[in-house]
C-alpha cells in the first residue's frame, strides 16, 4: 500500500499548529489516520451495500463541510463502525450517513 506522505505530513502539521500535542504525537496520529482510512472505506462500502443505498452519501459533518445541511428530521440511511485514529487511541465510533436527497444547500 502506498501512502500520500505529503498529505500525512500536512495533517501532522495541522494537528501540531492546533496545539493538540507534541509534533511526534501529531505525526503518529496522522499515520494512524492514514492507515485506518482503507479499513474505514471498506466498512462504509459494506454497510452501504447491505443497506441497498446507491446515492451519494456522507456524514452530517461531511455534508456541512461540503456546504450542505441535512434536512431537519431526516433519518440516517445507514450506520458504520469506523476507527477514530486521529485521537491516537484507535477507538471506534458509529457514524451515521445521509444521502444526497436528504440535504439542501446551506443558506449563506
Amino acid at each position: 500500500m502506498k501512502y500520500d506522505l505529503h498529505k500525512i505530513m500536512c495533517r501532522a502539521w495541522a494537528l501540531y499548529r492546533k496545539g493538540v500535542a507534541a509534533f511526534a504525537e501529531c505525526l503518529h496520529r496522522a499515520w494512524a489516520s492514514a492507515k485506518a482510512q482503507p479499513v474505514n472505506d471498506k466498512r462504509i462500502a459494506e454497510a452501504r451495500q447491505s443497506a441497498g443505498v446507491t446515492e451519494q452519501v456522507n456524514t452530517w459533518a461531511g455534508w456541512k463541510a461540503a456546504g450542505y445541511e441535512v434536512v431537519h428530521g431526516s433519518k440516517s440511511l445507514f450506520q458504520a463502525v469506523l476507527i477514530h485514529a486521529s485521537k491516537g487511541d484507535s477507538a471506534v465510533y458509529k457514524a451515521s450517513f445521509f444521502g444526497r436527497s436528504q440535504v439542501q444547500p446551506m443558506n449563506a
